[in-house]
């Protein structure tokens, strides 16, 4: 008999992953605020009630707390929803799982860190910048200090979803190229470590069914840079000699992207490394195949 997965907030890149990685061996339930799948399921995970009562009735084994605002423009500009949605609906997750006495897993981000070193491990302490990265580690915190089982899973620059989910950085390449943009201004002092979708949904896989739970950092192996990755990109689609890449300084896109980033978000997979369960492959492998399958037919 299959044990059963409570997901919620996962009509997003990640989201989507998850299922299609965990439906295969367990019986889920899937919801999320945005019901943009059939197998989806509405939930708003800030109505406490509402989510206790579905977990209740669902009866599963684990559960699973996917969704936030990741926006970081978005959270500046709403702060106390940022707080209700990325922070609070986590704390409410940690009273269900306790109360059912099942594991909590929850999705953290390179994000929390201030960027003021080269790279981070799990035993590095986040000092986070700005109000997404805040409501986040405050999340992060409380799971530590209250779930009686979980998985914590930090994730770097997220890539997945294709052009129907993907809100992130190589989705807006890729629309700039498609739009017949033959330059791309791209900013030089940002590094961080890409993280392929489904790489990360395979690799939390393995560790629940190992039995392995508490923090781990899961990024895709090598870090870059956001130039870096735009050139590659390119090179993917083979359009190296076809549009020019300027090189930028991250103020040249103040008025846009006015909300604090970290320099860097380089993330190390030590504990996974040290367990021998890191499954994340290099990020210019995942990046091609990201691209070969989701954006084939996109421009």
């Amino acid at each position: 008999m299959k044990k059963k997965i409570f997901l919620s907030g996962v009509g997003g890149m990640l989201g989507e992953a998850f299922y299609k990685i965990f439906s295969k061996n367990y019986e889920l339930k899937c919801t999320d605020i945005d019901v943009n799948e059939k197998w989806l399921e509405h939930l708003d995970f800030r109505d406490a009630e509402k989510y206790s009562l579905l977990v209740e009735k669902f009866n599963p084994d684990y559960l699973f707390h996917i969704g936030a605002y990741t926006d970081l423009e978005f959270c500046e500009k709403n702060q106390e929803e940022t707080f209700i949605t990325n922070t609070e609906s986590v704390k409410t997750a940690v009273r269900i799982s306790n109360d059912k006495n099942i594991p909590l897993l929850y999705i953290s981000t390179a994000g929390i860190f201030d960027g003021k070193k080269n790279s981070y491990d799990e035993d590095d302490t986040p000092k986070p910048i700005g109000t997404y990265a805040i409501s986040k580690y405050e999340a992060e915190k409380f799971v530590i200090q209250n779930s009686k089982k979980f998985l914590i899973c930090r994730a770097g620059w997220m890539m997945g979803g294709g052009p129907k989910k993907d809100k992130k950085f190589i989705q807006k390449i890729i629309q700039q190229i498609k739009d017949g943009n033959k330059e791309l201004f791209i900013v030089d002092d940002k590094f961080g470590t890409p993280t392929y979708t489904y790489d990360f949904a395979k690799n939390t896989e393995t560790l629940i069914d190992t039995n392995n739970f508490g923090l781990f950092n899961m990024a895709c192996e090598g870090n870059t840079s956001r130039l870096e990755v735009a050139e590659e990109i390119l090179k993917i689609l083979n359009l190296s000699d076809k549009i020019k890449v300027n090189k930028v300084k991250s103020d040249y896109f103040n008025k846009t992207f006015f909300a604090e980033r970290p320099n860097s978000e380089n993330l190390i997979n030590k504990k996974l490394n040290q367990k021998g369960l890191n499954l994340m492959r290099p990020w210019k492998e995942t990046l091609r195949e990201y691209i070969n399958t989701s954006y084939v037919n996109y421009l």
